[in-house]
């Protein structure tokens, strides 16, 4: 009979250790975590390129600039590595936000979700057939994959700007089209997680606002100052406005301009309650 007790307890403390092994992965996570089940992954391609992989498996890629980003690791600038893609966000028009959008989205029929301006101009100009390029707003709230999915996406205000470069094929010039209000947004994943990609932006009071509806477990902060937040505005947002569980910080180290660095907004941070995770490109995050 002891013997019997003494292995019963030993198999309760492998599980045990097991179970506190899986809360270690929690944070940062090397890229087989992407096949784990039920738990939510967020890979950084560079830049504002995001790769969200919901609980239930549901792939949703922000601001896809890939195949000519400087930062996105050489296996990725192959749009066919990133597997399935179900959902595409843009939180505005510029190049380093929408480059590979059209494509990806062609060769996974996956909609793009754009600020309606933008969604306008890739339709009207056929950079996109119109009913893969739905228009959205701030303040709209859409259930891409319908009410009973349990993934919901709410367009938030950002602090920038969005111009539509267009390279018109009749004259090989480039022209300036509508590309509609940038936008941050929130993804609520079926599990109730949030995660907050900002957008490009600069900082604004009313992120105390979206902090206080919408309590995001995971923000996606820019930090790399001259286009977005410098790192001590971003951190005096994370701090003091938004308060998330976790931060990842991107939109830094693309070019010269880009001079802010995940150190500087941890050293403005300060004592925080936010983990930040300072990924590499190509690194996967899992929650």
């Amino acid at each position: 009979m002891t013997f019997a007790l003494l292995r019963t307890a030993q198999r309760a403390l492998r599980g045990l250790v097991f179970k506190l092994v899986l809360v270690c992965l929690a944070g940062v996570a090397p890229g087989w975590a992407v096949a784990q089940t039920g738990a939510v992954t967020v890979q950084w391609l560079g830049q504002s390129a995001m790769k969200i992989t919901s609980p239930g498996g549901k792939v949703i890629v922000i601001d896809p600039w890939l195949t000519s980003n400087p930062k996105t690791p050489a296996e990725f600038k192959k749009l066919e590595a990133l597997g399935k893609v179900d959902l595409i966000l843009l939180t505005h028009a510029h190049f380093d936000h929408i480059a590979d959008a059209p494509a990806l989205s062609a060769m996974h029929k996956a909609p793009v979700y754009a600020p309606a301006g933008l969604a306008d101009s890739f339709a009207t100009l056929g950079v996109m057939p119109v009913e893969m390029a739905p228009r959205f707003n701030k303040g709209g709230v859409v259930f891409p994959f319908g009410p009973e999915a349990g993934i919901k996406i709410i367009a938030t205000h950002a602090e920038h700007s969005s111009e539509f470069r267009w390279k018109n094929p009749d004259t090989g010039k480039d022209e300036m089209r509508l590309g509609g209000e940038p936008m941050g947004y929130i993804v609520e994943l079926e599990n109730g997680f949030r995660i907050y990609h900002m957008g490009d932006t600069g900082i604004f009071g009313d992120m105390k606002l979206i902090g206080e509806l919408y309590k995001p477990d995971l923000i996606l902060i820019p930090i790399g100052s001259h286009f977005v937040m410098p790192p001590a505005d971003a951190a005096y947002a994370t701090r003091e406005l938004l308060k998330p569980k976790f931060a990842i910080p991107m939109h830094y180290g693309t070019n010269a301009l880009l001079r802010g660095t995940p150190k500087e907004y941890m050293d403005a941070l300060g004592a925080s309650t936010t983990k930040v995770l300072a990924l590499e490109p190509g690194a996967v995050a899992r929650f």
